[in-house]
């Protein structure tokens, strides 16, 4: 948590000294606060076009039954360009127009997607989120564990014979097993798993 701190403390540093440099050595100060003010118009433009661009992408994405994650992703991207480009400052301003502009968004959002939430959601949700999930067993297993997957290498799957169903009609079925009770006679009253 330290480092994000500090991380945000040193933008503005870097912003304070990079805005003195560019106005004391290149083009002064009056143009250097007319190029804030302008760059900072200009992106405010651009976020809020890019807002209902975004917008519009989500609910077609909803109506069509996909969930907007990509949008959701540039929604906050978005958030995030407006307030880098409110900030006075070049270094907020480089960091604002690259969230915003889609040619740049659009690597940032894979790269966040791959190397942040995908590998976040794995660890909290054991795999289930990406699909990693193991089936049988556990990862790493025993020899037990390998002995007892090629005994039940065909999935798990009981074989039915030909006489142990029959079909009735199109919308019922039955089926035997064999070793179903029809009678409550013989069920022993102590034993607790007895039918």
């Amino acid at each position: 948590m330290l480092r994000w701190i500090l991380a945000l403390l040193l933008i503005p540093f870097l912003d304070a000294i990079l805005l003195g440099f560019v106005a004391t050595a290149y083009i002064g100060w009056v143009p250097m606060v007319l190029l804030v003010v302008l760059t900072g118009l200009v992106g405010m433009l651009l976020v809020r076009a890019e807002g209902r661009r975004t917008i519009g992408k989500m609910q077609r994405s909803l109506a069509e039954g996909r969930p907007p994650t990509n949008e959701l992703l540039d929604g906050g991207f978005l958030i995030a360009s407006g307030a880098f480009l409110l900030t006075p400052g070049l270094v907020t301003d480089l960091i604002g127009f690259l969230l915003v502009v889609p040619v740049t968004r659009v690597p940032i959002r894979a790269a966040l997607k791959r190397y942040v939430i995908v590998p976040y959601a794995d660890k909290k949700a054991g795999g289930f989120a990406s699909g990693n999930v193991w089936t049988f067993g556990f990862p790493g297993g025993s020899a037990d564990e390998d002995e007892a997957r090629a005994r039940w290498s065909d999935g798990g799957t009981y074989d039915l014979g030909e006489d142990d169903y029959s079909v009735d009609s199109d919308e019922s079925y039955t089926v035997e097993f064999g070793d179903e009770r029809t009678d409550d006679a013989d069920v022993d009253d102590e034993d607790p798993y007895a039918r």
